[in-house]
């Protein structure tokens, strides 16, 4: 391996970095809020409240805002809704619907009437003043007087409650409470039971509560808990109520529907045969402790009330909020920020600190690590849960984790493996240890092939894995009935094969979503090809082959905007769908013709094939020129919604399809046009502030887009290659493969305040002087996985500094489909 002088000092001042507090530059809120006209969406709908790297715990509140407030459904947190709840489970940056929100508590002042414990409305509870986040550490003041303090561990949560001097103490414990969805039914989550009990002469409550539904429409989630309070209350009593609520609603409706009140039943309450709601209510005399503080430590487990106590009494050995913050955040520095180094001095660009390190924060929320907490079987391999979803994640987030999570990067992959081998399919989505929904392809095909052409082996059986995405390609799912899609399976594999196997392509008569699927159909059968190729060489042709299916969907007479040829709908006969808009997909959701993108936008997205885009749309300057055309401000044919605000370009940035569309320049060795415009698409829609992304984080897809762009790298998904664009920092160091680094460096770099400037004028790989725009994983000696050096030189002058080969197409040239079928 090449080792320079800079590159030593590089790692010596990683070492030292280790100690920096990196999550002091992170802001919690980025992304939490937002919205424009017309539409009562949030931006990001990122989770706010504690948590650890994909911690199974997420301590936030819930509430509730009408307009219905998407964030509400997944993260519980918006910027006005009252306060239902304080629960330890969450999704964050999802833009579907509503999962977990439970086991919850609420801090009380009084249960007199008109409080009503089954009723959130009448305890619910605005917020006063603004709540307040750090790493580790969330805090909020309720309107009733009392303040709320929470830190997480990775399967516990720490509350604190500050009572005011008047009033009473009490805290519900409500194991019926959950994120409800208030306009879909199909989409809601409701209660199947629970049972709760007070462990006699103590502070100490256990029992289970199980929910169903939800986004994916999922099985029953039993949820097993273990609580403490920090003194013995006064009084605690559990209760049971009639469960009166339909699914559609956690709350009561508004036109005086009545709901009865609990029945106390003592120290214990079970649902029954009636599901009936159960909880219990604490309560602590005023002069308890000659203090108004209640604290509070709860375990949660999917095995047991015993496992659930374990966590809490080894994970939450004190009392302290403050400790359990740091323990948080020094977690959080050690684990995840330190893994890229930048200079964090006084004379560091803040804003750029900000944006780097709060991406790095929501990239590691979600999927959930639940190692030896998978209760549908017994297994040796990890478990993971929470992938929503992996078509937003498939497409640079996966690759972020490759380099610099090794560890648990390779333990997601074994355990989408084991799902395999027990549930039949890998997922697609999977939340609350279901497997749904299925946005388009297998795109978990993507994510295997990712890792393997980077050469990630570890303990991970590649064999079975090869087993697993070839099922994807060659077995038809059950149609799961799912409301949302009456042509296809929504919960696992590929819905549309009864076409893709026969005709090459989805059609759009016997299938939805017949554009997008084609396309993904195309990526998904690269991905088994690039796995074939090692494990059982003599598949690799079929699947090459299979994925140019989507030139069978090109109609060279489609014609949109000046431009012609485009991916169309195209019927099972043979012919196109001629009238189809190319530029508007209407709802663009489950039952049309194109998923969350146009035709126009679909047409650049085959990454294993963009040669063969090029030639069917004319040529490199033609083009070049629909390339240009797609960022024109007003372009845009389709309302966008909450999946693009204030995007009114064809290219949409806050939609995944798109997110390497404005890298594609650089297969036209035209590099700083890249630069040009995926910086322009950084500044323009990314800030340090509340509506800081331009749409869902999407599991920190988002946020991980952003992250790449700022490393000036970005990788092409089920390859090897990495495209080479121009990074924010001066000097930055990144740990690689567990303990390497990749040192990247620019010179002549904008120093934001317009001095030098930011397009490439040259690159060096470990001494090398590269004359390509692009590398592969283990060029230059192992540049990804033993480390090294890129060293970008930059300046003002928008140069065409390459002159060796474009980035390759390995999926090009296998088979010519332009006319007719495979």
């Amino acid at each position: 391996m090449w080792i320079s002088s800079t590159w030593v000092l590089g790692y010596v001042l990683g070492v030292v970095a280790q100690d920096v507090d990196y999550s002091q530059f992170v802001n919690p809120f980025i992304g939490s809020e937002g919205g424009i006209p017309g539409y009562a969406y949030g931006g990001g709908d990122i989770f706010v409240g504690s948590a650890v790297p994909f911690g199974m715990v997420k301590l936030g509140i819930d509430t509730f805002e009408l307009p219905v407030n998407q964030s509400a459904l997944n993260g519980g947190w918006t910027p006005q809704g009252k306060v239902t709840g304080i629960s330890l489970m969450h999704e964050s940056g999802t833009g579907g619907g509503p999962k977990y929100g439970f086991p919850s508590q609420m801090a009380l002042t009084t249960i007199e009437a008109p409080v009503n414990v089954l009723d959130n409305v009448t305890y619910w509870q605005d917020r006063v003043g603004d709540d307040f986040a750090s790493v580790g550490y969330f805090r909020t003041h309720l309107e009733s007087g009392v303040t709320v303090e929470l830190s997480a561990s990775r399967h516990a949560g720490l509350y604190q409650y500050e009572y005011p001097s008047t009033g009473g103490k009490h805290v519900l414990v409500d194991f019926s409470h959950y994120l409800p969805h208030p306009t879909r039914s199909w989409d809601s989550q409701f209660y199947t039971g629970g049972e709760i009990e007070i462990q006699p002469n103590s502070s100490v409550y256990t029992g289970y509560t199980s929910i169903a539904g939800g986004w994916n429409i999922g099985a029953p989630v039993t949820v097993y808990v273990c609580g403490e309070f920090d003194s013995k209350p006064d009084s605690a009593k559990a209760f049971q109520g009639k469960n009166t609520f339909p699914a559609s609603r956690h709350f009561r409706s508004f036109d005086n529907e009545t709901i009865p009140h609990p029945t106390y039943t003592g120290s214990k309450a079970r649902a029954g045969p009636l599901n009936n709601r159960v909880g219990a209510i604490f309560s602590w005399n005023s002069t308890t402790n000659g203090a108004a503080t209640v604290k509070s430590r709860v375990g949660i487990s999917f095995m047991s009330v015993e496992q659930a106590c374990a966590y809490k009494d080894q994970e939450l050995s004190t009392w302290s909020i403050e400790d359990t913050a740091q323990a948080a955040r020094d977690e959080w520095n050690r684990d995840v920020f330190s893994k890229i180094r930048v200079d964090t001095s006084d004379k560091a660009n803040k804003t750029r600190l900000a944006l780097l390190y709060s991406s790095l924060y929501f990239t590691h929320l979600i999927p959930s690590e639940r190692t030896h907490e998978n209760p549908l079987w017994e297994s040796d391999e990890p478990y993971w849960d929470d992938f929503y979803t992996m078509w937003d994640l498939f497409r640079n987030q996966v690759s972020l984790w490759h380099l610099i999570q090794p560890t648990y990067y390779e333990s997601m992959i074994r355990s989408l493996i084991d799902m395999f081998k027990h549930e039949g399919y890998l997922p697609d989505g999977r939340s609350g240890n279901y497997n749904g929904l299925v946005q388009g392809g297998s795109n978990a095909d993507n994510v295997l092939a990712d890792a393997y052409v980077k050469g990630l082996r570890g303990k991970i059986n590649w064999t079975e894995g090869y087993a697993a995405v070839k099922k994807d390609a060659e077995v038809l799912p059950y149609f799961d009935q799912n409301p949302v899609d009456p042509q296809g399976s929504l919960k696992d594999g590929r819905s549309a094969l009864d076409d893709w196997i026969p005709l090459g392509y989805v059609s759009a008569d016997r299938n939805s979503r017949a554009v997008s699927k084609t396309v993904e159909y195309s990526l998904n059968d690269f991905a088994v090809s690039q796995i074939a190729a090692g494990e059982e060489p003599a598949d690799r042709d079929l699947y090459l082959r299979r994925s140019a299916g989507w030139q069978l969907s090109w109609d060279p007479e489609a014609k949109s905007r000046g431009f012609t040829g485009f991916v169309m709908p195209r019927y099972a006969n043979g012919t196109f769908h001629k009238t189809y808009n190319i530029t508007n997909c209407g709802d663009c959701n489950w039952s049309d013709e194109s998923y969350e993108g146009t035709a126009f936008e679909y047409s650049f997205v085959i990454p294993h094939d963009v040669s063969r885009i090029i030639t069917l749309m004319g040529g490199p300057s033609h083009f070049e020129a629909r390339l240009d055309y797609v960022f024109q401000p007003n372009t845009s044919g389709v309302d966008l919604g909450v999946n693009g605000l204030g995007i009114t370009t064809i290219n949409n940035i806050a939609n995944e399809p798109d997110f390497q569309t404005p890298y594609l320049y650089n297969y036209l060795n035209k590099q700083w046009k890249s630069v040009h415009r995926s910086r322009q698409l950084a500044t323009d829609f990314y800030f340090n502030s509340t509506n800081g992304i331009p749409g869902n984080s999407d599991a920190g897809a988002l946020n991980c887009w952003l992250i790449w762009q700022m490393l000036g790298l970005y990788p092409v998904v089920t390859t090897p290659v990495y495209l080479l664009e121009s990074p924010w920092f001066e000097d930055v160091n990144v740990t690689v493969n567990h303990n390497h680094t990749l040192r990247i460096r620019a010179e002549g770099l904008d120093d934001g305040e317009g001095q030098e400037g930011y397009y490439v004028q040259g690159v060096s790989i470990n001494g090398q002087e590269w004359v390509k725009n692009w590398f592969e994983h283990e060029d230059a000696g192992g540049i990804m996985s033993e480390g090294g050096e890129i060293v970008f030189r930059l300046g003002s002058e928008q140069k065409v500094w390459e002159t060796g080969d474009v980035p390759p197409s390995p999926g090009h040239a296998v088979v010519d489909v332009g006319g007719g079928y495979l």
